[in-house]
């Protein structure tokens, strides 16, 4: 491998991260419009979940996000240590119209906290705050709403019907964002407040992450198993029978091999 080869794959790193919220939340827009910056309406529930990829350029670094969408039905529940093990970053959604969604934020917060990687960064997003802004007006004299997000990772509550026309958008917020910004703080979780719908702050999230990953460790780790696997060939050539099979050392710890 050239030097120049070499160096450019040591600028990269992969990082394995989650997203986790209740149904309806709009995770699978979010991931949606970050990584092909699509929109799409009435998105079937996701089912386990769904595997995506998107590169992250930071300074001179690129960040290789590896993103495992979780579907938010309760009984999917008992699957998600399966996506968050060995994660080292997670986004928790919930919907700034729904306060249940907050409530089953922090529960996620709760157990991200207590189950996974220990120096995991964790951020909370609250999304679907096009509803509680106001709507533009359509050529055709109609407002435009993401409503039709309702439908991402589950179905609408049944027997819920839209709000009429004629409520005030910041009627619709039940998740106040000082509210949500101080739980944040308090459990020390980065906080946004976004749509997937327009775009806004989706970036931003994926961004700030990065911010926070401790690329060294994880390129450290990596490196030293990358040593590791070159010892224990080293080892092997000048032995006659046997070869040494304990590879505890071999295997990056914090980098996700997905």
């Amino acid at each position: 491998m050239t030097d120049t080869a070499a160096g450019s794959l040591d600028k990269s790193v992969q990082v394995k991260l989650v997203l986790l919220g209740e149904a309806a939340v709009g995770k699978s827009s979010i991931v949606s419009r970050f990584v092909s910056n699509e929109f799409q309406a009435n998105k079937e529930p996701t089912i386990g979940a769904a595997f995506l990829t998107q590169k992250c350029r930071l300074e001179d670094r690129v960040l290789r996000y590896e993103i495992w969408d979780t579907a938010g039905q309760e009984r999917f529940h008992s699957l998600a240590p399966m996506y968050y093990r060995n994660a080292q970053a997670a986004v928790v959604v919930y919907d700034v119209t729904k306060a249940p969604s907050l409530e089953k934020a922090k529960t996620w917060v709760k157990e991200l906290q207590r189950q996974a990687n220990p120096n995991i960064v964790i951020a909370l997003a609250g999304n679907k705050i096009d509803l509680v802004q106001p709507s533009e007006t359509s050529p055709t004299g109609h407002a435009t709403s993401e409503s039709e997000d309702e439908a991402d990772d589950a179905t609408a509550t049944p027997g819920e019907t839209p709000a009429s026309s004629g409520t005030e958008p910041d009627g619709l917020r039940q998740v106040p964002h000082e509210e949500a910004q101080a739980y944040a703080t308090e459990a020390g979780l980065l906080f946004f407040e976004t749509s997937a719908k327009t775009g806004e702050g989706i970036v931003d999230i994926f961004t700030e992450i990065a911010k926070k990953i401790p690329i060294e460790h994880i390129l450290a780790s990596t490196r030293a198993g990358r040593t590791g696997n070159a010892s224990g060939r080293a080892g092997g050539a000048g032995q006659d029978a046997g070869v040494n099979l304990d590879d505890s050392t071999n295997k990056p710890k914090d980098a996700c091999n997905c």
